[in-house]
């Protein structure tokens, strides 16, 4: 037994992406051990480290804001954006979250009040690495890949995992294609999960039902739709309930989690 924890420690620290000099490291409570593949293995909710967390401290507001553009509230007040592109509703940020491929994902000129912005690409070649915790909020990220002119460009997007409450909270951002194994066991377990659901820009809404389907989050929150309705995504989500909500914003804990995966429907989606 004390190897198999020992294997599972050191794989958890595997799998996180190293941080800039200036990130502070902590110990991740939402990392998917991949004890075999395709399977993974992932971090329970009643694990040591999620009860820690759990039981100091409350709840997490998400609010709907534009697009691509989420607002995760932490209990301490700290402020993320993500996919900011100029707008976060009014809101002064802390952190904000960017992706490359369009502008409506990002802005070259973010409020120099803003402290910590996180691009999910690295403008000098290779992956983004992010390992940032502000207040108690811990943000990291995963790079996927992207298309451009020349085919598929690699560490164009990033998906960002934010780790607050003992919640783990993800955002796909411009995701163009299906995740791998490996892409699994680095995300972990995300109770909430943030799915662009346009159908083409990004990827099929088939596609994105076959990944929110197989992380089995909690709670899966639209975003990224254009003209078509959503009834069009809803439709390939048959293993998830569904809840539509007259509010931009969501208040959730870990004790408030719903019982069945749902998908939630803000105001304004």
């Amino acid at each position: 037994m004390n190897r198999l924890v020992a294997l599972a420690a050191l794989l958890a620290g595997l799998a996180l992406a190293p941080a800039p000099a200036a990130a502070q490291m902590v110990p991740s409570t939402c990392i998917a051990m991949a004890e075999s593949l395709p399977g993974a293995t992932y971090v329970a909710m009643d694990s040591p480290a999620a009860r820690r967390f759990a039981a100091t401290s409350d709840e997490v507001t998400i609010t709907y804001v534009s697009h691509a553009t989420y607002l995760i509230e932490s209990p301490g007040g700290v402020v993320a954006a993500t996919d900011y592109a100029g707008y976060a509703g009014g809101a002064m940020p802390d952190i904000v979250t960017m992706n490359k491929a369009h502008s409506s994902h990002n802005t070259p000129y973010p409020d120099p009040a803003i402290p910590h912005v996180l691009l999910g690409w690295n403008p000098e070649g290779g992956p983004a690495e992010h390992a940032l915790t502000v207040g108690d909020l811990y943000v990291r990220n995963v790079p996927t890949d992207i298309r451009s002119m020349g085919g598929m460009e690699a560490d164009g997007n990033s998906i960002f995992i934010f780790e607050v409450a003992g919640l783990c909270i993800g955002h796909l951002g411009h995701l163009h294609h299906q995740l791998t194994n490996e892409d699994y066991a680095r995300i972990g377990r995300l109770d909430v999960l943030m799915v662009p659901v346009d159908g083409g820009m990004t990827m099929s809404q088939e596609g994105m039902g076959e990944i929110a389907d197989r992380l089995r989050s909690s709670i899966v929150l639209p975003m990224h739709r254009f003209a078509g309705p959503i009834e069009r995504f809803l439709d390939r989500m048959p293993g998830f309930a569904v809840e539509r909500r007259a509010e931009p914003s969501l208040t959730v804990s870990v004790k408030t989690l719903p019982g069945a995966p749902t998908v939630v429907v803000l105001e304004g989606v």
